[in-house]
């Protein structure tokens, strides 16, 4: 059983009871100061090997440990001050925390306007059955003023406070009879390696190699031995096997990363209309939306998983990305990258659709769409092969087989992601929802609730007006806030538009009278 949290008595400077008040979890402290000895310890190493440059070695060790007891010493007090001067209160209008050291920073929140209270633990805090709790309005305000974090509670407080805070009344709808929409099924690990974080994470892998070697003045040696390994091997050969060799590191970490991110993943409708994301093997994540701030879902079929034939569920809600520390964090993430029969009944089960929106058959767009496409691609194409050919004609012919080569190459693959980037052109309206599709290394189907739609921008460029086409912009306030439908005929454009959201942009339109109008008239 978890220990109560303590309380304050007594009566405050304003009036307030202190007994309403509730302080940090006193465990906070050991848990901050050893995440801060683990940043000295990752710090010391290098300023270490810089100071035992020009001195006897001894005396850099010597130099840094005084340094860094000092620096702990230091961070133990002013972390017991600041749990001392940490409080928080969950009354019945407004949450409400204080908290400084030498600025008092006194903050609340409304709790009507309340819409997330978010739970994470890194695998120290889960050691030690602590969470932090991230409670947020929602509201995009460019800073930090529409949350509160509470760092650091037990586990039973976190969830009493999320259930307190997140509280509805119950649909008057009969409850569903298993609340969980999806769990981890471990086949999924499968599509990480085909991300595009797994090249990354390769890349990060090798500099990672060459800065530490730099570090301990081994760079040149480093270089020397991987020159050593490829001595009888063409420079051609030797950077497809390097390249090669970051691949598989990028696929093994971007395993490990999965594995990390998505254990444990269960996604559950809890009573009241909410709906609860859970994950993580080593740091816990638990992520709460209301779904009446889901405005409809997005489909994400990055290339490598597309081609294994699986797609990623994301939330189109309002609030999800709260401040700078979460923008690159997964909060709309419904269900990693599973098969697309599984993405499309998740969808259709978090929207309580019978049928994915997402599903739906798309209307195909005009042929000039597909030739701007093919401009497009063969443009990017042949930019570099010119360059090379220039270059060729002024320094070497070397060049101009290396222009040849790529022309070769890159021309039918343009061709290639340009066919399949109008193939992947459509929209439609399926019930209550707008679908929209577009994209090919990054395909993406939107499903938005035709009701969240709150404006339609049309653009069209010059040579959008010559071949007929527009683009319409549908304007909402979740998610990203506007989802295109590129290069839509202009007279079928316009009619979906009005016909999906009907009287928002037909006062805007002009009838264009048929021919049998104008014989009429004559």
């Amino acid at each position: 059983m978890s220990e109560a949290p303590d309380t304050m008595t007594g009566d405050t400077a304003d009036g307030t009871r202190e007994a309403d008040w509730l302080r940090l979890d006193p465990r906070t402290v050991l848990v901050r100061v050893v995440l801060f000895s683990g940043v000295l310890a990752g710090a010391a190493l290098p300023v270490t090997v810089a100071l035992a440059g020009p001195r006897p070695l001894w005396q850099a060790v010597a130099w840094v440990a005084a340094g860094v007891t000092l620096a702990l010493l230091a961070d133990i007090v002013a972390e017991n001050v600041r749990l001392r001067r940490t409080r928080y209160r969950i009354g019945a209008e407004r949450v409400e925390l204080h908290t400084g050291l030498l600025v008092v920073q006194r903050r609340s929140l409304a709790r009507e306007r309340i819409r997330s209270a978010d739970l994470t633990a890194n695998p120290l805090q889960r050691a030690l059955g602590l969470v932090k709790v991230r409670i947020g309005t929602g509201e995009h305000t460019g800073g930090s003023e529409s949350t509160l974090e509470l760092d650091l509670v037990t586990r039973a407080e976190g969830e009493r406070l999320r259930h307190e805070l997140l509280a509805r009344p119950a649909a008057s709808a009969a409850p569903d009879h298993d609340p969980s929409l999806a769990t981890l099924d471990p086949r999924w690990i499968r599509y990480a390696p085909v991300s595009f974080l797994a090249p990354a994470l390769g890349g990060a892998a090798a500099g990672a190699v060459m800065q530490v070697s730099e570090w301990f003045g081994a760079q040149a040696e480093v270089i020397d031995w991987i020159g050593d390994r490829f001595q009888d091997v063409s420079i051609s050969w030797m950077i497809v096997v390097l390249v090669l060799v970051a691949t598989v590191a990028g696929a093994v970490g971007a395993l490990g990363l999965w594995i990390e991110m998505w254990w444990n993943y269960r996604l559950e409708r809890e009573p009241g209309g909410t709906l609860r994301v859970s994950r993580g093997l080593f740091t816990a994540r638990s992520v709460s939306i209301e779904e009446r701030r889901l405005r409809g879902i997005e489909l994400v079929e990055p290339l490598g998983v597309r081609a294994l034939g699986a797609a990623r569920v994301d939330a189109v809600a309002t609030g999800l990305v709260k401040d700078e520390a979460d923008k690159h964090t997964d909060l709309k993430t419904l269900l990693p990258a599973a098969e697309r029969p599984v993405a499309d009944r998740v969808a259709a089960q978090v929207l309580r659709e019978p049928q994915p929106p997402t599903g739906a058959p798309l209307a195909a767009h005009p042929r000039a769409a597909r030739t701007r496409r093919v401009r497009w691609a063969l443009g990017g194409t042949l930019l570099p092969v010119a360059v090379l050919v220039l270059l060729g004609l002024l320094l070497t012919p070397v060049l101009l087989y290396a222009a040849a080569g790529c022309a070769v190459v890159l021309g039918p693959v343009a061709l290639l992601f340009a066919r399949d980037a109008y193939r992947s052109l459509g929209h439609a309206v399926s019930g209550a929802y707008l679908v929209t599709r577009s994209g090919t290394v990054r395909r993406t189907t939107v499903a938005l609730q035709r009701s969240g739609v709150i404006g339609w921008t049309v653009k069209q460029s010059y040579f959008q007006r010559r071949a007929g086409l527009l683009t319409l912009t549908a304007t909402t306030a979740a998610g990203a806030g506007a989802y295109d439908i590129p290069d839509a005929g202009r007279s079928e454009g316009l009619t979906f538009a009005a016909g999906a959201v009907p009287d928002l942009l037909a006062p805007f339109l002009e009838a264009v009278p048929t021919q049998e109008a104008r014989s009429t008239e004559r």
